[in-house]
């Protein structure tokens, strides 16, 4: 059993968030339902990525989440930043600036791939330096300028 769970709190759509989320990863899978007397699901544990997640129908619409805490995704190339980033923003979702972006349930992900990591990471700062002021400019990472502007 995972020790720390994040538990993510939701207004009314409680069951489409988690349908959602399972739906982005090919290990998603819900583990568990307790449900209120009106069949309205009141929390669903949830695994993505390795990861279990909590959520929790809490029937508060005012309650909103903020980009102080995300759920970050390590992504192995481009291909998975674009098919989550898609994914993430379409239908009000919204895009943020440095790989960040909100889901039309409020929720902010960080979308990331490993290589950029690796390029900030690298012992040649000059390098590393012009790889972060590209990915600065950027709402989506976009890896290929990243390797670009790495190359100088």
């Amino acid at each position: 059993m995972q020790k720390i769970v994040t538990c993510l709190w939701f207004g009314n759509d409680t069951e489409e968030a988690v349908r959602f989320y399972v739906s982005l990863f090919d290990d998603g899978e819900v583990l568990s339902e307790q449900r209120l007397p009106d069949g309205s699901l009141m929390t669903a544990n949830f695994r993505i990525a390795g990861q279990t997640v909590m959520a929790l129908g809490g029937r508060r619409p005012e309650t909103q989440f903020t980009e102080a805490a995300s759920l970050l995704v390590n992504c192995a190339d481009q291909a998975e930043v674009d098919r989550l980033w898609a994914a993430l923003t379409a239908d009000g979702g919204a895009e943020s600036m440095c790989g960040w972006c909100r889901d039309r349930f409020g929720v902010s992900w960080q979308i990331v791939p490993t290589e950029m990591i690796e390029l900030f990471g690298a012992t040649d700062r000059e390098a590393a330096g012009r790889a972060m002021q590209a990915m600065l400019q950027m709402r989506k990472i976009d890896l290929p300028a990243l390797r670009t502007a790495f190359a100088g």
